[in-house]
Order: structure tokens, then sequence, then C-alpha cells
């Protein structure tokens, strides 16, 4: 079960990872003119809304499953994302995108960073979970 638990997080996380990358690399797209601001605000909006519910879809399987330490890491991620929705300040404005352009990508980098320190520990709790889902086949091969 364990072992389920934290694949799924891994997948999860991947997500969150390759979500974040993506909406940097459009913005520095943006900031190169390599794309226009209604595209740019048209791929990152598309994204924010499903990215907010999968965080806290995380954070929640986390307190469900009594994962204190991993809970209390995602919480503040996952109440910035609630307040940024409540204020209506969540999707990436087209009339002032230019003015919070750098402080975008530094949220997102933070983010990017975060997801990161993330993915290093589910990596990790994946891969003890699968040594001892292993471990424990082995041992109960033995015993017959």
């Amino acid at each position: 079960m364990e072992l389920i638990l934290w694949a799924i997080c891994f997948l999860i996380d991947l997500a969150l990872l390759a979500s974040t990358f993506y909406q940097i690399l459009i913005l520095t797209d943006l900031e190169s003119d390599y794309i226009n601001i209604y595209d740019t605000a048209s791929r990152i909006n598309y994204i924010v809304v499903p990215e907010f519910i999968v965080q806290g879809v995380l954070c929640a399987i986390f307190l469900v499953t009594w994962h204190w330490f991993m809970f209390l890491m995602t919480v503040p991620l996952t109440c910035y994302h609630v307040m940024l929705f409540l204020k209506q300040q969540h999707l990436f404005d087209v009339t002032e995108a230019f003015r919070f352009l750098s402080a975008e990508k530094k949220f997102r980098l933070i983010k990017l960073g975060f997801y990161l320190t993330m993915f290093a520990i589910v990596t990790a709790r994946l891969a003890l979970s699968a040594f001892e889902f292993l471990a424990d086949a082995d041992d109960a091969e033995h015993l017959f």
C-alpha cells in the first residue's frame, strides 16, 4: 500500500514539476519576444487552475495518510494557492504582464525549487518503499 502511495505522489509531483517548468519556459519566451503576450496568457492560464487542484490533492493525500512532515511541507504552498485563487490573482494578466514579468518568473522559479525538493524526497521514499516491499516478498518466500 505504501508503495502505491509513493508511486502516485511521484507521478503527481512529476506533473507539477513539468507544469512549472513549462510556465517558466513560456515566460522566458515572452521575455525574449518569441511569443506574444496573448498566447502566453492563454497557455499559462490554461494550466494554473489544474495545477492548484493537483497541489491541493497532493496536500490532502499527505494529510489523509498521516504523513505529517510531507503534509506540513506542502501546506504553505497550498494555502498560498488558495489565497491567490480567492483574491482572483491566480491568472496571468495580459494588461500588466511586462510590469510583473520578473516577479512571475521568480515565483515560478521558487515553486520549481520546491517541487524539485519534493521530487527528491518522494523519489527517495518511493525507492525505500520498493526496497521494503521486495524485502517483505523475499521473506514471505522463505517461510514456505
